[in-house]
């Protein structure tokens, strides 16, 4: 079932995530989101885990990080939509990707590894937003002391994605 949700309006999300609704466009979100992955997964599987371990620059993150650091934000921005979803009224924090990526230890692990979680977490995105109700999307919450509606979050997350694929094609695959 495609679900048609029209991109969200800049007052619903923070302007950092702007170029990240952007990004994912105005297609059915939802279906992007259900196929991109496989563009990702495409792109690194033939990553030799020497490759993995790259960084283009001093102090930037390796490949496995980039992975790892997308799986992290994409629960993050879930766990927010589920939270608005369900209209808590509670604020929730913010999130710093860095100590994220710096606990997350993902340079330990094989890429295989990273690309298993990464697409199970997909699926687990998947299933929460394609089981909400119509009246859902535009609920909003208060994140990092700024309000966004859980359609943004979802237009946020495929960005995100996409973002961090041009990113890893231009310049730790080129």
């Amino acid at each position: 079932m495609t679900i048609s949700l029209t991109v969200p309006d800049p007052s619903e999300y923070d302007p950092f995530y702007a170029d990240y609704v952007a990004e994912a466009g105005d297609i059915p979100v939802l279906d992007q989101l259900a196929v991109q992955l496989d563009g990702t997964v495409r792109l690194l599987q033939p990553v030799s885990e020497r490759q993995a371990g790259y960084r283009y620059a001093a102090g930037k993150w390796s490949v496995r990080e980039v992975v790892g650091h997308v799986i992290d934000s994409e629960r993050v921005l879930a766990g927010r939509a589920l939270h608005f979803a369900r209209r808590d009224p509670a604020p929730l924090p913010g999130f710093d990707q860095d100590p994220y990526v710096a606990e997350a230890l993902s340079d330990t692990r094989p890429l295989r590894s990273l690309l298993a979680e990464l697409d199970a977490v997909r699926r687990s995105t998947l299933a929460l937003f394609r089981s909400l109700p119509t009246d859902a999307w535009d609920s909003r919450g208060t994140a990092s002391g700024v309000e966004f509606t859980v359609r943004a979050l979802l237009f946020i997350i495929a960005g995100h994605e996409l973002h961090h694929r041009r990113v890893l094609e231009e310049r730790y695959l080129s």
